[in-house]
This record gives structure tokens, sequence and C-alpha cells, in this order.
């Protein structure tokens, strides 16, 4: 029997010292419950925690918290603001790496995947890809979906592109070895008792049927 993880999504901790997108505040957490989160997964090796956008804060707040836990992480960087205001640079993607981190490509510049050109596509996909590959020294074969949006025709692109596996905003446990991995952000409102529900409980029968339901949908729409 397959087993099944809990993949959790980190987006922003901490202060910032850059403009937040519309909306972004919704995903940015405090360090408490950064911590609270943390805590919960130490021991649980059938939880994966990522973190998304390449924010400065990766570095500055994440990284120290999680070596002191003894806890490994993927980073999806946006390949295209490395070194912005605000954002990881190259010292703290080599940093990362250096403490046994992965990083996965997010893109070039945050943009929604379901509305690009092909020249755009190319870019995020391909481009971003590539331009890790360079600053790391290592091929980047992993991708965490922009706004977790997504269609046929962006799993065609991600296919052919030769990504070994996909992150999704989707909700709810994944089976470990699948291609397409849901993942569960961390917002604004979230705490301990989130952290618990998220890694211990099982959904609902009904709330089950609605994930598997919206998954299939986006899977097929385009």
């Amino acid at each position: 029997m397959s087993r099944s993880v809990v993949n959790l999504t980190v987006h922003g901790v901490g202060p910032t010292d850059r403009p937040l997108e519309p909306n972004e505040d919704q995903t940015w957490v405090t360090v408490e419950q950064f911590e609270q989160v943390l805590d919960a997964a130490v021991g649980r090796p059938d939880v994966r925690i990522t973190f998304d956008d390449g924010n400065a804060s990766d570095v500055e707040i994440a990284l120290p918290r999680l070596v002191e836990r003894g806890l490994t992480a993927d980073f999806f960087v946006l390949a295209g603001l490395i070194g912005q205001p605000g954002r990881i640079d190259l010292d703290g993607l080599h940093e990362l790496m250096k403490a046994g981190m992965r990083i996965g490509s997010h893109g070039w510049s945050h943009r929604n995947w379901r509305r690009l050109t092909d020249a755009q596509a190319r870019e995020e996909i391909v481009q971003a890809a590539d331009v890790l590959a360079d600053l790391t020294g290592e091929v980047v074969t992993e991708v965490a979906i922009p706004f977790g949006s997504y269609d046929r025709h962006v799993l065609r692109r991600l296919r052919r592109a030769g990504v070994q596996r996909v992150y999704t905003s989707d909700g709810g446990r994944a089976t470990a070895g699948s291609w397409l991995q849901p993942r569960n952000s961390l917002r604004h409102d979230s705490g301990a008792k989130w952290a618990h529900e998220v890694l211990t409980g099982r959904p609902s029968v009904p709330v089950r049927a609605r994930r598997t339901a919206a998954r299939a949908i986006k899977r097929l729409r385009g």
C-alpha cells in the first residue's frame, strides 16, 4: 500500500521590508505561528515542509529554526526575482543548500500559469529551472505551481518539460510517490489547532469528496 504524506506550504514569516502582493498577507505568518507548526512536524516522517516565493525570511527566519529542530524542507524559488528587495539572493540559495535544503522552481515572476503565452510558459517553466540549475549547480526537477492555478494545458507543459514532481495548493494528504502533490498552506489565522488537525486529522467523507472532485476538474479543464 502506498504511503501517504502531508505537504505543508509556507510563504512569508515575520516582518518583511517589501510591499506585499494583493492578498499575500493572507499567507504571511508570525514567527510564533511558524514555530508551532514546526514543533508539530518534529518526528513526523510523513510531513513534508515546502516554501514558496523565495522570500528573504526563508533564510533569515525559517532556516535557523528548521536546523534547530533537525528538519529539512524544499524551497521553491522565483528565479526572476532572486536578489530583489525582500527576496532571497544567491548567497541565501547557497546557504539553504549548505544546510541540506532542496531547491525547486516556482517559476519566473509569479504569474498565473493558466494565462501564459507559449513564450511566457517557456520562461516560467523551462528558463526558470535552467537559471536555478546554473545558480545552484544542480538539476531542478520539481516545481510548485503559482497560486495553485493549473489545468490540463499547464500539466501537459510540465510533463513535456520533464518535471518529475509537481506541487499544488489543493489541500489534503498526498500519495508519497505521486507526480501531482497537493499541499496545505499556512495562513495568517493558522495556529496550533490547525497544525494538529492537518497533520493528524482525517477530513470527513464530504470534504474528501469535494477535494477529489476539485482536483479532477482542474486536471481536465482548459
